[in-house]
């Protein structure tokens, strides 16, 4: 395993009666890629184990989260897509139902602090209860889920596998689901390799042209080894009226300066995570460099002023070449690794 490793294997503990012995689950250790920034989930709060990963991965893929017992997690997230919706400019929930935003890629979690578009969700393991709950996705709610979990034989062994009893709760099972998320860590890429100096992996003439041109005009929001700053910015996009109810970070923060700003993406898997931008408009990543040299305009929001021009105009001065090697570039950030790792696979 590239970032984590067995631990010591499983102990065993003796009970108030000494006939019986309780389990202890095993330690997973997280090692942190060279070229990353340190995690920000705090570990010391739901240390990670053999256990607790087997019931996350299993509640990721259980249609019992959902009111139709059919959409789960993974419904939305799939692997071979850098786990996000493929095929689907907006996500579809329960019985068909559609949202306003495109599915978001689940890598790399351990190191955000905020969730979603606009940073509705302030910890991962709150994350998961915006679509449980949202009656266009899950269409759930925590009791059933858990009443359907503790009605399942299956879940009673795992939960006691994991936290040493069979009590099922929503920490316990928000946690495991955490546990699963945070072992989902994307740094084996040909850019990665190429930063670390492994394989004697090195850049084409093209996307090494590629980098110069994403430094220079990319990495002021794209910045550091996840490929973004984390921060939510307007850029431009034109404004979507299929989706009146969308406002972007004003949802959540009820300013009027946060209108049509949404969190800058992380770049990596972008080759994969197609279509682009919150609701899916962008098919191509070809597509969305023509918006930001020649698409973007005023939104009714406050555009970001690192997309302003000189003059004041809109859009990011690339010529055909400079595109053509910026996608080559973006493509060295694909982790062919992660997105066939059986760890994460749908059973």
């Amino acid at each position: 395993m590239f970032l984590i490793f067995l631990g010591t294997l499983a102990l065993f503990g003796c009970s108030n009666n000494d006939d019986e012995y309780v389990k202890i689950p095993t330690n997973i250790y997280f090692i942190n890629p060279s070229n990353f920034p340190d995690i920000a989930y705090d570990l010391s709060k739901n240390p990670l184990t053999e256990e607790g990963i087997a019931l996350g991965k299993e509640l990721f893929y259980e249609g019992k989260l959902s009111s139709s017992n059919i959409v789960s997690c993974g419904f939305c997230h799939e692997q071979k897509s850098a786990f996000t919706h493929h095929g689907h400019t907006v996500s579809h929930g329960v019985n068909s139902a559609v949202g306003f935003r495109n599915a978001q890629p689940i890598q790399n979690l351990a190191y955000f602090t905020e969730f979603t578009w606009d940073g509705a969700a302030i910890h991962l393991d709150l994350q998961p209860i915006i679509p449980i709950t949202s009656d266009f996705e899950m269409n759930e709610t925590i009791p059933s889920v858990l009443a359907k979990l503790n009605a399942d034989v299956k879940y009673a062994k795992l939960f006691e596998e994991a936290f040493g009893d069979q009590e099922i709760t929503s920490e316990r099972m928000l946690k495991a689901l955490s546990q699963f998320m945070v072992t989902m860590i994307s740094a084996n890429s040909n850019y990665d390799k190429v930063i670390r100096n492994e394989e004697n992996i090195t850049f084409t003439a093209s996307e090494n042209a590629g980098l110069k041109t994403f430094e220079n005009k990319c990495a002021s929001c794209h910045s550091g080894g996840l490929f973004t700053d984390k921060s939510y910015r307007n850029n431009g996009i034109p404004y979507n009226s299929k989706f009146p109810e969308e406002e972007g970070r004003k949802r959540v923060s009820g300013f009027a300066d946060d209108f049509y700003k949404f969190r800058v993406p992380s770049l990596r898997n972008i080759e994969m995570s197609f279509p682009y931008m919150h609701d899916g408009r962008f098919k191509t990543l070809e597509a969305v460099l023509d918006f930001y040299t020649d698409g973007m305009t005023e939104n009714g929001g406050v555009v970001d002023a690192s997309l302003r021009k000189a003059d004041g105009s809109l859009g990011i001065d690339l010529s055909a070449e400079e595109k053509t090697n910026l996608i080559a570039f973006l493509k060295t950030l694909t982790d062919n690794t992660f997105l066939n790792d059986t760890r994460f696979a749908e059973f």
